[in-house]
């Protein structure tokens, strides 16, 4: 068992021990997985009012170039999106590439405010310092990366966190999904970004760190808002289908094979300017020998990462990736990766369970709606 008093620890730490917050080990930092209100409350208290997360553990960072050009169009080598015609406060979900077309990570880009032009980028835990290391490399003397060390971050996700941080400032209500700007919370500047990874409308609030804990606190006084752990975080990113780097792919992984093709900028595959395009423009244009499914397992129990997945002959022809038990959909919710043949919606395979065949479906993703905040 890992002794979290060696693991890293972010800014609202004694906070989440207050709370009553579990720690566990997650991407080198003590985390909380639940506070006594339980997983399942808590992932339906986010579905119904407001949760508040803490992503402090995600890497934070601003890229800026050396010699006047456009930093956002140098990222664009080594991620496939259309980012450099992002206005300022426009972000975008991306990932970043390796040589062969393989998704190293996901991440936000952001253009800022700044006259520069400058980046604000957010990577996942686990992979930060290989992600700026990867960046750094790829694009040389051109950029300079800024990891932003004294930054917390946090999340408020659900239906009602609009009106729970217009109360502090009413000017977030002006955001329209995928869009940032900063803001003045409680006579502190922080950057506010109306995303999120839960399927909800919400927002992510970089803060200063000696801030983030006043702050947290200042959401949780709300009758609406509920501290969320990474459990019922781990759900409400499951059940709208959306990926988790590192399990629902890897450096092997296109993102097209990842089916997530939407990244894919239609100007950037027109002119194929980034690392791994022959692969990924190839699979465009012929398609892809497997492809991540939806998967809905026709009993009660779930299908964690690692179960095997076999046709009506019992051979095993893919893998789940993401898997358990999704409370808005009321039943287990799986993905996985499975031959192209096979990704038909309502195709019938078996989830190989403790030796034992259970049967399953291919479904269509998200499993719940999205229900982001798009300006009309």
């Amino acid at each position: 068992m890992t002794d979290t008093n060696t693991l890293l620890k972010t800014p609202l730490y004694d906070l989440h021990v207050e709370l009553g917050g579990k720690m566990v080990p997650f991407a080198g930092y003590a985390m909380p997985v639940q506070y006594p209100l339980g997983v399942m409350k808590e992932h339906n208290h986010t579905r119904e009012k407001a949760g508040l997360f803490d992503v402090s553990h995600m890497g934070q960072a601003y890229v800026r170039s050396n010699d006047g050009s456009d930093p956002i169009k140098h990222l664009e080598k080594i991620m496939p999106s259309a980012l450099a015609v992002l206005k300022p406060g426009k972000m975008r979900y991306t990932v970043l590439l390796n040589e062969a077309g393989g998704i190293e990570d996901d991440l936000m880009v952001t253009r800022t405010h700044e006259p520069d032009g400058m980046a604000y980028i957010v990577v996942n835990a686990a992979f930060k310092d290989k992600d700026y290391d990867l960046i750094e490399k790829s694009l040389g003397d051109n950029l300079n990366l800024e990891p932003l060390e004294d930054r917390a971050l946090l999340a408020l996700q659900g239906p009602q966190a609009e009106s729970v941080l217009a109360e502090i400032a009413p000017e977030v209500a002006n955001l329209g999904f995928m869009e940032a700007t900063s803001v003045t919370l409680e006579g502190v500047v922080c950057w506010v970004a109306r995303c999120g990874y839960t399927g909800e409308d919400g927002y992510e609030i970089s803060v200063p760190e000696e801030f983030a804990d006043a702050f947290a606190r200042r959401l949780l006084a709300h009758e609406d808002v509920e501290a969320i752990g990474l459990g019922a975080r781990d759900s409400l990113r499951l059940e709208p289908g959306l990926c988790l780097s590192g399990h629902d792919f890897d450096g092997s992984k296109s993102p097209v094979e990842a089916n997530i093709s939407f990244c894919l900028g239609k100007k950037r595959k027109e002119a194929g300017d980034f690392i791994g395009a022959d692969r990924i423009l190839k699979e465009l244009a012929e398609g892809v020998d497997t492809l991540r499914v939806g998967i809905l397992p026709s009993g009660r129990a779930p299908a964690r990462e690692g179960t095997e997945i076999a046709n009506a002959e019992g051979t095993v022809i893919g893998v789940i990736t993401s898997g358990g038990f999704g409370p808005t959909v009321g039943g287990p919710i799986a993905m996985g990766y499975v031959p192209a043949d096979y990704s038909a919606e309502g195709t019938e395979v078996n989830l190989i369970v403790r030796g034992k065949a259970m049967p399953a479906k291919v479904a269509a993703m998200p499993f719940v709606e999205q229900r982001y905040k798009r300006k009309s």
